[in-house]
């Protein structure tokens, strides 16, 4: 699985809006507002690297309201939560 973090800038006035556009792309796992130089931080989440051009330049920067993005690509996890999900079987602590 390839992993971009996508830092996007949107017109002000069109914020949720972009957001929720850019949330409905299957690829999308998370969307935030953030504070700083960019608006909203998208995680998309695909498995090749092709897939990558065909998500951010090819859907998510064609948003109506997107200005500019910058992504980068993970190269590991070291979240808990992901690696956790990375190894579940499915089954409850209880079993």
């Amino acid at each position: 699985m390839v992993t971009a973090i996508v830092h996007i800038n949107a017109e002000v006035d069109r914020i949720p809006e972009v957001a929720q556009a850019i949330a409905a792309l299957d690829e999308v796992s998370e969307v935030y507002s953030i504070t700083g130089e960019y608006d909203l931080l998208a995680m998309v989440r695909v498995a090749s690297y092709e897939q990558v051009a065909e998500v951010i330049p090819g859907r998510l920067n064609k948003i109506p309201g997107v200005l500019d993005t910058v992504t980068q690509l993970a190269f590991r996890t070291y979240s808990r939560h992901d690696l956790d999900a990375a190894f579940s079987l499915g089954l409850s602590e209880s079993d």
